[in-house]
């Protein structure tokens, strides 16, 4: 405040100091509590409700791990924050944090010590590529599921909203719902087969095109995130599709990889969506210059956290922003 008195806090390199002096201040974890859950849209976990018939372990006498699933993405976060991590590793990073109790949700199983009214979360290296990262953990598998079955619609629609930042048009008015009709015949389709009917719709097929491999890309992780390779019918569980409507991909660490090679796209959505959230407001078309100028600086090196931070601090419309 007395250097904006003075008025040298406009300096670049006066501002730059202030800035890093702010990212080290012990409050700076309210970023990484606030920031992350509205990204991820955590929120959308607390209603989360699994059949306590088909996942029990899910449950604790009433408590939900649902709690626990939440801290790991948010630990990431911090993590990636406070070591200034390359943003990459918010994706595809080589460790994760899991108490025993969410470790025994990833297992698809209960046991009686959980800890109900504390968290003890130990950071863990990964050894299996399919797991870590904000796109494949439980919380994001269980909040866009319903209580018995996986919906890849709407984890497309969450992957391209909030890993790339654009985010589907809303559907028809007018969409069916999904036949229900023949219960003996639908209990043999896999979820793929069934969805095929919105595809057929020309208003729908765009939309879908886009949408569908990224949901079904994640079809491996059930509704609560536990692993499977077949479907409660037998039928193999089928996750290739074309990211991109350029990149073949059979499996989940296939398609993990090649959003880290293609990693342009989101680096500038992630961006985008710290730009957001800097300003309040949803960006807009005067945005887009210093929005490619921050892209750029992070894809040509300067992707640790706090880099990027900082460009989003110093961009003209952070300085220049319109509080009415």
């Amino acid at each position: 405040l007395e250097l904006a008195e003075t008025g040298t806090l406009s300096n670049p390199e006066v501002l730059g100091a202030q800035i890093d002096r702010m990212m080290n201040d012990v409050r700076s974890s309210r970023f990484c509590d606030n920031f992350p859950a509205q990204w991820l849209q955590l929120e959308r976990l607390i209603t989360s409700i699994p059949d306590p018939k088909q996942f029990p372990y899910f449950y604790y006498f009433g408590y939900r791990t649902s709690m626990h699933m939440m801290s790991e993405p948010l630990l990431l976060f911090e993590t990636v924050y406070i070591e200034d991590r390359t943003i990459v590793d918010l994706i595809d990073p080589k460790f994760t944090w899991q108490s025993p109790m969410l470790g025994q949700n990833y297992a698809g199983k209960a046991e009686s010590h959980h800890e109900v009214n504390v968290q003890v979360f130990k950071r863990i290296p990964l050894e299996d590529p399919r797991r870590g990262g904000v796109i494949t953990n439980a919380a994001i598998m269980t909040m866009t599921s319903t209580p018995t079955r996986t919906q890849p619609i709407t984890r497309g629609a969450w992957v391209n909203a909030v890993i790339f930042n654009d985010p589907p048009d809303p559907p028809p008015a007018d969409i069916p719902p999904l036949p229900e009709d023949n219960a003996e015949d639908l209990a043999n389709l896999t979820i793929r087969e069934r969805l095929a009917i919105h595809r057929k719709r020309a208003d729908c097929a765009g939309c879908h095109n886009a949408i569908d491999p990224l949901g079904f890309a994640l079809e491996n992780f059930g509704p609560t995130g536990v692993w499977r390779d077949e479907y409660p019918n037998g039928r193999k569980v089928d996750v290739s599709g074309v990211l991109f409507n350029q990149h073949e991909f059979k499996t989940i660490v296939e398609f993990k990889s090649l959003i880290v090679k293609e990693k342009k796209r989101f680096v500038r959505g992630f961006i985008s969506h710290l730009l957001s959230y800097a300003l309040g407001r949803e960006l807009g078309p005067a945005d887009s210059p210093a929005l490619v100028d921050m892209t750029n600086k992070a894809m040509m090196g300067e992707d640790q956290m706090r880099a990027v931070l900082k460009s989003v601090a110093m961009s003209d419309p952070f300085l220049h922003k319109n509080t009415r």
